[in-house]
């Protein structure tokens, strides 16, 4: 009796394992179960736009900011069929009042016909708790190409919008260009990202710009000490530098974390200001901090301490999307998660008035622009082995 109920007992648990190979006749495969719930400690991911939804064939360069009111805005660019990072591309958001739980519908905030509005970059006024959104514009028929060598029927210029009612409505879009941009730059990107008002008041933006016939790229800094009515022209650093993201830490000190062009080199640089944005110093390579040349986030955690956030994708191709956190100002960077194995590019990081971190990013299975990903972690998450 006992060897029947061996040989019996393979037989039975053949039968009711599932088989993951085709079966012949009409049977339908098994309805596969839902998703568990992630842990406690594990991201909680929301695909917030989708390529070939709401209008729009691709979603790009994503901004996330959290209001003074505890809303959370989620910024991008809505691409049109053709569009590369010229053509017609509108400025769209979405808006959460409950920490990223649910969001409501896709809003236009600004659209020119078939002309590029781009580049979103929000910053908060605190004593005012007005929202400034920096921006730029060309004509969608000028490529960055064009526009670099001189051959386009425009410009790139720069613009800025406002909300005094937690992001429902925006003022009509304005344009600074003259005040913020030389004359013989050429490209220039507003962020993308976010921006950051200093313990003076000071509003910081990052940004960057192409001269000489695209030869020279810098990033630099424009800021606002009347609470974003006028706007000035900072210090810039380079050479071999693009997009970047500003912190200021506890002693004052300006950290701009940037995206490098130098050659097979694959390293973040990192540049400095101790005069408000004025001036910075020459960039120097982050040697923990590996890219791919690629957009990155960066964010200051408290108030107090030096402790920062970044993420980015860690790799020498746009992949890996990856969260790091420093304890000592960007010194050493020895936490980090992985947040998407798969391909990734741009992301804008984010702290919750509960104190969860955020990440809204770039990423897909096949390439890294089939959705715009909202992530909410923990700390703990983050830090633990």
């Amino acid at each position: 009796m006992r060897s029947r109920l061996r040989l019996l007992l393979p037989l039975v648990l053949l039968v009711a394992l599932p088989l993951d190979f085709p079966t012949s006749g009409t049977a339908q495969p098994p309805t596969p179960s839902p998703a568990p719930p992630p842990a406690a400690d594990e991201p909680q991911k929301t695909v917030l736009f989708a390529a070939g939804q709401e209008g729009y064939h691709t979603f790009r360069i994503p901004s996330l900011l959290v209001t003074p009111q505890g809303t959370l805005l989620a910024f991008c660019e809505g691409r049109k069929k053709g569009s590369g990072d010229s053509g017609d591309i509108d400025l769209v958001y979405k808006r959460s009042t409950d920490g990223g739980k649910t969001w409501g519908p896709l809003q236009v905030l600004w659209d020119e016909g078939a002309n590029t509005c781009g580049n979103p970059c929000p910053v908060v006024e605190r004593q005012s708790g007005t929202i400034w959104l920096l921006m730029t514009h060309n004509l969608g028929s000028d490529t960055e190409a064009a526009i670099v060598s001189g051959k386009s029927r425009g410009s790139r210029t720069v613009w800025i919008t406002s909300s005094r009612d937690d992001g429902r409505t925006w003022s009509p879009p304005r344009e600074i260009t003259a005040a913020v941009k030389k004359p013989e730059w050429s490209w220039y990107a507003t962020g993308p990202g976010v921006g950051i008002q200093l313990r003076s008041g000071r509003l910081l933006i990052p940004c960057d710009h192409k001269a000489e016939g695209g030869k020279t790229r810098r990033s630099h800094v424009i800021y606002s000490d009347d609470g974003g009515k006028t706007w000035h022209l900072g210090g810039s650093t380079g050479p071999d530098c693009n997009e970047c993201q500003a912190v200021e830490l506890s002693d004052g000190t300006i950290l701009l974390n940037i995206r490098t062009y130098r050659p097979q080199h694959f390293r973040r640089l990192i540049a400095r200001s101790s005069d408000g944005g004025k001036t910075f110093s020459e960039p120097v390579e982050d040697p923990a901090l590996v890219d791919p040349v690629c957009q990155a986030s960066l964010l200051r955690l408290s108030e107090r301490g030096d402790e920062l956030l970044f993420s980015n994708p860690a790799s020498t191709r746009r992949q890996r999307l990856t969260v790091r956190l420093s304890p000592d100002g960007g010194k050493t960077w020895p936490h980090a998660r992985l947040l998407h194995e798969g391909p990734a590019a741009y992301s804008c990081l984010a702290l919750l008035p509960d104190g969860t971190c955020a990440c809204l990013y770039e990423a897909g299975t096949q390439h890294p622009y089939q959705t715009l990903t909202f992530a909410r972690f923990s700390r703990r998450w983050l830090t633990q082995p």
